[in-house]
């Protein structure tokens, strides 16, 4: 066609889909980042409400934190 000696380079620009998926992970990131910063705050308070007392977890209780953390149990159970 009339390409008048300019060449476009179809990986420079950004197709549609890919503009809808940034702005869907940029979404989905704030959203995140507000639950995080909620249940840090509430956290905090919980904390504040609870002073200097230790909190103190049954056996089942530190098997669903490591569930949650992804981590090993034995690691977990190691710090109580």
């Amino acid at each position: 066609m009339f390409s008048h000696g300019i060449r476009r380079d179809r990986k420079s620009f950004l197709e549609p889909w890919h503009l809808l998926l940034l702005i869907l992970a940029g979404w989905i990131n704030h959203r995140q980042q507000n639950a995080i910063e909620y249940l840090r705050t509430e956290n905090q308070i919980l904390k504040e409400k609870l002073g200097k007392r230790r909190i103190l977890l049954d056996d089942d209780q530190r098997r669903r934190l490591a569930v949650n953390a992804k981590v090993d149990l034995r690691v977990a159970l190691k710090y109580e």
